[in-house]
Formats: C-alpha cells, structure tokens, sequence
C-alpha cells in the first residue's frame, strides 16, 4: 500500500541497488512494462517515488551485508541468498534501515550522519540460567506459561496502515 518500502536487489549480480516508496494501491495494468518482453507477467502493480538509488559502482555487495540480516538467518549461510530470490519478500524493519544506512554512506559520502539506532534483536535476549521466575497462565494453574500474543496468529490484510518493507528481485 501507499507508503510501503521496497528494496531493490539484482539476483544475478547479488546486489542491493535502490530503496523506494510506494505512492499508490496497487492496481493492474497489462502492457509491457520492458520493450522486449512482448506481454507483461506482472500485472500487479504500484506507483513509486525513487529514495536512494546506487550508482553502478555504488552498489552494495551483498555477499558482504547479508550476514548481518537477521532475514536471511532462515536459510544456511552458504545459501543466504535464497532468501531474496522470487519476487517480493517481507524484511524486518531493522533489516532495511541497516541497508538503506549503507546505501546512504556510499551515496552521500563521508560527511553523511548516520540516523541508525541499532538496538538488539529480540532473539538475543536470553532468560538467566537458574532464573527461578514461574508465569502464571490467567485460567491455568501456577507453573504454567501464558502463551505468546500474536506468535501464529496470520495478521489480517490491511489497505493503509504503517509501512511494510520488501525487496524486490531483478534478473
């Protein structure tokens, strides 16, 4: 939807090239969005406006960044880059605010001040060994553990709501 994030990233190449925005819905549109193409397979579509956009040399390889996504934790790190092929991925926030940083310090030079707050991700938090702290289910006995709001829980599709990130792949 309008004000959706999206992460450019060229497969073949394994580079993360531009961030943009989305300005509209989506809507569909059947004519051919490539010269050569002849019909178009991606009639699903959204307006964009262009927020940092690499120069070729700019490029970020990812081979350097991925292992620092918590995104890509999914998969083996030999085969980290599975994770971006297809077509749009949902990442966590954090995720695309430490690329678009990168993305910002190659484009704006030294000078650029980095707006980033890296806090930890919520896996790293770890219970104390021995910790003798007991949950209470609200309508089970003592001992037990009140389950996780929203563990599996599908969220319902939304129009307009906060930001989404995702990356898109290209050949």
């Amino acid at each position: 939807g309008v004000g959706d994030r999206i992460l450019y990233f060229v497969s073949q190449e394994r580079r993360f090239t531009a961030t943009a925005t989305a300005t509209t819905s989506f809507f569909e549109d059947d004519s051919p969005i490539w010269e050569k193409e002849g019909r178009s397979d991606w009639p699903y579509r959204v307006k964009i406006k262009p927020d940092i956009v690499l120069d070729e040399a700019q490029q970020i390889d990812a081979n350097l960044l991925a292992p620092r996504l918590d995104y890509v934790r999914r998969w083996p790190p030999e085969n980290w880059y599975m994770a971006f092929q297809g077509n749009l991925h949902l990442l966590p926030k954090s995720d695309f605010a430490l690329i678009e940083e990168e993305m910002k310090k190659l484009k704006f030079g030294p000078d650029y001040k980095s707006q980033l707050v890296v806090q930890p991700p919520q896996a790293s938090r770890r219970k104390k060994a021995g910790s003798k702290r007991r949950h209470r289910r609200a309508d089970g006995p003592p001992g037990t553990s009140a389950p996780r709001t929203g563990a599996a829980a599908p969220a319902p599709p939304r129009e307009e709501g906060p930001p989404q990130q995702a990356s898109q792949s290209a050949p």
